[in-house]
C-alpha cells in the first residue's frame, strides 16, 4: 500500500445495478426507497465519511451491509464475521466501481456479530502470542472491546463499513469515536456508516444522507429528523414520557 500521499481521496467510487446478476431478487428489497433509487440510478458515494440515518426499515444496514460484501478489495481478515447463509441479499445485484488505488486495508463493523469476533480474536492472540497479557477482549465491558478495535483496525488508510457502531457505546466512548471518525479522511480513509446517534452524525465534515420515502436524500445535520426529535425529546421528555402507561 502507497503513503497517504499517494492514496486516492475516494477509494469507492460509485454502486450500480450489475446487468448480469443471475441472483434471484427477493420482491421485499425493491419495496424499499433507498435500495430501488440504487438500483435504478445507481448512487456516487461521497469522499470522507458518508452517515446514513433513517428510521429502523428504511435500508440503512441493507446498504452498509451490501457494500461491504461487495467492495473487491478488502482483504477478508479485516471483515466483521459473517456466519454461513448470512450473505446480504442485495450484494449479488450491487456492481462496485472503485478508484485504481483503492486500497486494501478497511474493517466491515457489525455491532451484532462484534461478539464473535472478539472471541475469535481472543482465541488466535492466545494461541499465536504468547505474550498476550492483555486483558481478554471478553472480559472487557462491549464498549472497551469496540474502543480497541477502533484503535486496532482503523489506523491503516481504507475502506471502512460501520453498522451501529454506537450499539456498545457510552457518550465520551462515541465522542472519541467521533474524533476518530473525523480524523481518518485526514489520513486516506473512507468510511460509510449507518447509525441512530446524532453524534455520530455530527462529524465534522460528513455527508449526511437520510434514507427513508424518498431514498437518499442528503441533508444538513440539523434539519434531519434524527436531530430535531431528539432535540426536541431534550427539551421537554415528558411531552413524549406522558404517553406511556
Amino acid at each position: 500500500m502507497g503513503t497517504i500521499d499517494t492514496v486516492p481521496e475516494r477509494h469507492l467510487l460509485r454502486v450500480e445495478r450489475r446487468p448480469d446478476s443471475r441472483v434471484a431478487m427477493p420482491e421485499w428489497l425493491t419495496d424499499i426507497p433507498a435500495v430501488r433509487q440504487v438500483l435504478d440510478d445507481g448512487w456516487e458515494i461521497p469522499p470522507g465519511v458518508t452517515v446514513l440515518i433513517g428510521e429502523n426499515g428504511a435500508g440503512k444496514s441493507t446498504l452498509v451491509e451490501a457494500l461491504a460484501q461487495r467492495y473487491p478489495r478488502l482483504d477478508n481478515d479485516r471483515v466483521g464475521p459473517v456466519d454461513s447463509g448470512d450473505e446480504s441479499p442485495l450484494g449479488g445485484h450491487l456492481r462496485l466501481r472503485c478508484a485504481p488505488m483503492a486500497s486494501q486495508s478497511g474493517f466491515f463493523l457489525r455491532a451484532e456479530t462484534m461478539h464473535s469476533y472478539f472471541r475469535n480474536r481472543d482465541r488466535a492472540a492466545g494461541c499465536s502470542e504468547p505474550a498476550w497479557s492483555h486483558t481478554p477482549l471478553l472480559s472487557r465491558s462491549h464498549g472497551e472491546g469496540f474502543l480497541w478495535l477502533f484503535e486496532e483496525a482503523f489506523w491503516q488508510p481504507g475502506m471502512y463499513f460501520l453498522d451501529e457502531p454506537e450499539a456498545a457505546l457510552s457518550f465520551a466512548s462515541t465522542l472519541a469515536l467521533v474524533s476518530l471518525l473525523a480524523r481518518m479522511p485526514q489520513e486516506g480513509s473512507q468510511v460509510i456508516v449507518a447509525t441512530h446517534s446524532p453524534l455520530i452524525a455530527a462529524t465534522p465534515g460528513a455527508t449526511v444522507i437520510e434514507v427513508g420515502d424518498e431514498g437518499l436524500v442528503e441533508t444538513p445535520w440539523q434539519d434531519t429528523d434524527l436531530v430535531r426529535n431528539w432535540s426536541s425529546f431534550l427539551q421537554a421528555p415528558e411531552r413524549y414520557l406522558r404517553h406511556l402507561r
